[in-house]
């Protein structure tokens, strides 16, 4: 479907606002999660890594299943995917209250509320760009931010529900808000759709598909010339008429010839369907090598490569903290009387400034914005570093506030995608990225328990989280060195629309 001109403003703002709400409301609980996981520690009496798979699989599971989501918001809309994202969301929620064991949370919190998310994020930001076009990066940067604060306020309302109602009643309540997800999907009204086609394109458009597989193929395979040489030569049409009516006069004859000749139509139906198999079967090889042979020339590039290992192991490393802090809280045996605030909440607040920050020194030109990752990179593995060394609320506070502005690098990260393989890839080499950050949200914190359950402390399991980061951090940066922007300009073999990141910085 063809969509309007995005009108910039208007009925967009509206969607703007909702979608905001959208995964302020969605988002709120798996990313504040850590206040739950203390609570499933003592309800289930499982071990740490196992346990961490609940919050690990909420975060990870919308990324991992983000080309479904995709397919999902193209077929059906962005509205009644948010409908049905929100009973998914508030139904997970409610049914977690409910969990006899750890392993039903894994599908009703983990699956359920992971995957209900994951949809209501593509669907945010697919309603959001089609209502947008010079004013979408304001618009995006805006929405996203809903996560960010929904963060930092669910973590203190889940304690405060906890502290009320208990666990269960905690969940209860948070599913029943949940569902104002669906009055925020009501409101995505989609875009009206462009003018419609001209006239000349109605007649066409009426024509059966199986008569659009003969047209197509008498161009290109001989034997279907034969096939309708022989079924339909007594009803050939004048050559002097228009295409569009031949096509329907055809069709009128052969409608008119079935009763006087049923089994030469059912050959014609029998042809006509092996036909379209075999040209649906072709078309959809063809679109799977040439998925793969794009897949390949990215990873030719060598700046595209590292970024790929980079944000693999930054999630594998640098996702844990938000979940678990509280509890390394709880090990140095922090008093809860000395918290100011929760410590999830301040990670929160600071990612969104984070965000908003580091969003904007992208903008600057003399600002390299893969260097600028880089750097966050490096100083989130140094901050994990030090996490074994704080064993106060103050400094395990300025921590969480230092990891929570870096983790704010996803605002960035779209922009070194962009210079890295060109704007015409983006989509594709996006997607891919993706998928390895909802791979290392999902493993992230269960490694961090497993040391625990391993060693009995937090100490060496955040020493290997850092060394992660710091290791994705490097590797980035030799890729993104000017001697293989060198090597890279000598070759003559790169394909076009591919980029090294000094030219495509430049471009």
């Amino acid at each position: 479907m063809a969509f309007g001109k995005p009108p910039d403003g208007g009925w967009g703002w509206v969607i703007v606002v909702v979608s905001f709400f959208t995964q302020f409301l969605c988002y709120g609980s798996p990313l504040a999660v850590g206040v739950l996981y203390l609570e499933w520690l003592d309800a289930f009496g499982e071990g740490k890594g196992k346990t961490a798979w609940v919050g690990s699989l909420a975060n990870g599971i919308g990324l991992l299943a983000s080309p479904v989501c995709s397919i999902c918001v193209s077929s059906f809309g962005a509205r009644p995917v948010a409908i049905f994202s929100g009973f998914m969301v508030a139904g997970g929620l409610m049914m977690s209250s409910f969990a006899p064991n750890i392993y039903f949370l894994y599908v009703s919190y983990g699956i359920v509320v992971g995957l209900g998310c994951g949809l209501l994020y593509t669907a945010t930001v697919t309603i959001t760009c089609q209502y947008f076009d010079k004013r979408r990066g304001l618009a995006l940067g805006l929405i996203s931010t809903g996560s960010s604060v929904g963060l930092f306020i669910y973590a203190a309302l889940q304690r405060e529900l906890i502290e009320l109602y208990g666990l269960d009643g905690c969940l209860l309540i948070v599913g029943a808000l949940s569902l104002n997800i669906l009055a925020c999907g009501s409101l995505m009204r989609p875009l009206e759709s462009s003018s419609s086609p001209p006239p000349e394109k109605m007649c066409v458009d009426k024509v059966p598909d199986q008569y659009f597989v003969y047209h197509e193929k008498e161009k290109t395979v001989e034997e279907n010339i034969s096939i309708l040489e022989k079924g339909y030569i007594d009803e050939k049409p004048v050559n002097n008429v228009p295409d569009c009516k031949q096509d329907s006069i055809l069709n009128k004859n052969v409608l008119s010839s079935i009763n006087v000749n049923e089994k030469d139509t059912y050959k014609k139906k029998v042809v006509e369907q092996t036909n379209f198999c075999k040209q649906l079967a072709k078309r959809k090889w063809q679109l799977y090598l040439t998925y793969w042979k794009e897949t390949m020339v990215l990873f030719k590039n060598k700046v595209f490569s590292a970024l790929f290992v980079a944000i693999l192991l930054f999630d594998i490393g640098g996702f844990p903290p938000s979940l678990l802090m509280e509890d390394v809280a709880r090990s140095a045996n922090i008093s809860e009387d000395d918290y100011f605030m929760p410590l999830i909440s301040i990670i929160g607040i600071m990612t969104t400034v984070g965000k908003l920050v580091l969003g904007i020194l992208a903008d600057f030109k003399w600002v390299n914005t893969l260097y600028l990752y880089v750097t966050t990179l490096l100083m989130t593995g140094v901050a994990l570093f030090a996490i074994p060394f704080a064993k106060s609320y103050l400094t395990l506070a300025m921590l969480s506030g230092i990891l929570g502005f870096l983790t704010g690098n996803w605002s960035i990260f779209p922009y070194v995608t962009t210079k890295t393989v060109g704007i015409e890839k983006l989509t594709h080499a996006y997607g891919i990225l993706m998928f390895f950050a909802g791979l290392g949200n999902s493993l992230g914190p269960p490694i961090v328990g497993w040391f625990y359950d391993w060693t009995q402390e937090y100490d060496t399991a955040f020493y290997f989280s850092g060394f992660c980061v710091l290791l994705g951090g490097f590797l980035l940066l030799l890729a993104a060195l000017p001697c293989w922007n060198a090597c890279t300009q000598q070759s003559s073999k790169l394909p076009p629309n591919t980029y090294s990141y000094k030219v495509a910085s430049n471009a």
